[in-house]
């Protein structure tokens, strides 16, 4: 693929912690900037499903993943490069320099930053602390080895604070050498926060009135930062050479092209948006289905794909409809492709346990039930490092990551897999044939051969039916 040299306007909302607001503020910059006509796209660093929800709540267009351990440096380029629209808001993870290991920058945000030569805006939280902030921003910038933080927003802080607080700051970082600029502040918007649960965000849809919301944070912008400030970080961005992927992705799609069910609605809707291209491109309709509501499958289901979510929240509601329970089983049973994913797992075992100990019946593929442990089980990246089953040889190296609360008593032995953070090996995947379950989530564009697999079993059972 020829490479190109392309003008990329974009930044990069990054923090010192979770928690620091910058979902909050990569929104409210989002819709600033598709008001004023700048047209953004955007991005989540890491393996995050919930903010890219929010980002396609104000944008009206799909979000997509940046992972520096899913993707190489020019895959991650590409990416950026082929974005549609104006300009690229790319929102970080966790704190700037959190990756595999306390001891290195790589998987962290930072390193996607280098990889794709973009500017960072540092949120910093301001709440319960007063000149510590200088401390803890100058601490940040003198670990920016390629002076990459170009500005920086406080978050949570009054105006009168603000007024007093930024002179000590700026005068600071011009005698430390530091040409981070201050943006400006937000101050505490309760109107405008975000609700939280184990897994992240609660979902855009249980946000009440979450576009007022956003509307709130992007006055807060205009109001209190200096807008066109920001903007010249964003177009003082270095040019990208990437190969341009818009042409690959643009395949048409045919009416005969076999059907994967998809579900999707509140309880299941944690999916990868490279990984549905891919099932795509790999000649696959994708049609949508609800669990929760919908009594059959779409017509024509030659495949079906469960993937993660919250079934732990609507256990009573998909435990009651029986008719898609006895229809995903009895696809199972004959032989259809069935991939399961962390929240579609859960969903596929005889019986789920919700956190207040009740039980509920579900589809009965996988034997046993799944239940709650209050903690994060296996957490992290990881890597299949061997396929015990011989028709799914060749996934081996395909990457995936785990973040789940919950526990299988059948996580299966098809596969192992090692974890990246610590080596650790450990058994993981059920199901038989093309049928294929368990807690990790994989992204199939670190190993092609997952989506081709996928799709050739969906094409070989919908030819011999």
């Amino acid at each position: 693929m020829k490479k190109e040299t392309l003008k990329k306007p974009r930044l990069m909302l990054a923090a010192a912690k979770s928690g620091s607001g910058k979902t909050m503020i990569c929104c409210g910059l989002l819709q600033y900037l598709k008001r004023s006509g700048a047209a953004p796209a955007a991005f989540k660093c890491g393996p995050d499903y919930i903010d890219p929800m929010f980002h396609k709540k104000v944008l009206g267009i799909d979000s997509d993943n940046l992972d520096t351990f899913f993707s190489g440096r020019d895959e991650v380029r590409e990416m950026v490069a082929a974005a549609e629209g104006g300009c690229v808001c790319i929102e970080g993870v966790m704190g700037l320099y959190d990756g595999a290991s306390p001891s290195r920058t790589e998987g962290s945000c930072y390193e996607l930053a280098e990889f794709t030569d973009t500017p960072i805006v540092l949120v910093v939280d301001a709440r319960g602390a007063g000149r510590t902030l200088i401390s803890v921003i100058k601490g940040i910038l003198s670990d920016d080895s390629n002076g990459l933080v170009k500005g920086i927003i406080l978050n949570r802080m009054t105006g009168n604070f603000y007024e007093r607080f930024r002179p000590c700051l700026e005068e600071e970082l011009e005698r430390s050498g530091f040409d981070a600029r201050v943006i400006g502040f937000l101050p505490v918007l309760k109107e405008a926060e975000f609700d939280s649960r184990h897994l992240g965000l609660k979902l855009p849809s249980e946000t009440e009135d979450v576009l007022r919301r956003i509307d709130c944070v992007a006055d807060a912008l205009a109001e209190n930062c200096d807008m066109e400030l920001l903007r010249d970080i964003m177009e003082g961005a270095a040019e990208l050479e990437a190969a341009d992927r818009r042409v690959s992705r643009a395949l048409p799609l045919s009416e005969e092209r076999p059907v994967l069910a998809l579900a999707y609605d509140e309880a299941f809707c944690f999916y990868y948006r490279e990984n549905l291209r891919l099932l795509e491109q790999a000649g696959l309709r994708i049609e949508r289905f609800s669990p929760l509501r919908d009594r059959a499958l779409p017509e024509g289901t030659a495949g079906i794909l469960l993937g993660g979510g919250y079934p732990e929240l609507h256990g009573a509601e998909l435990s009651a409809n029986t008719a898609i329970r006895n229809t995903i089983l009895e696809a199972v049973e004959c032989g259809m492709p069935v991939i399961a994913e962390c929240g579609g797992f859960m969903y596929l075992h005889e019986r789920l346990e919700d956190a207040e100990g009740k039980e509920y019946d579900m589809v009965g593929a996988v034997k046993g039930k799944c239940y709650p442990v209050g903690h994060p089980v296996r957490f992290g990246y990881f890597e299949l490092e061997e396929c015990r089953d011989p028709f799914w040889s060749g996934t081996e190296g395909v990457k995936g990551h785990e973040f789940h609360y919950y526990e299988s008593e059948s996580c299966g032995e098809r596969c192992v897999a090692v974890k990246r953070a610590t080596g650790q090996r450990r058994s993981c995947m059920g199901g038989s044939g093309a049928c294929f379950w368990g807690f990790p989530h994989f992204y199939y564009a670190s190993k092609p051969v997952m989506a081709e697999k996928i799709a050739g079993a969906v094409k070989a059972f919908a030819d011999r039916r």
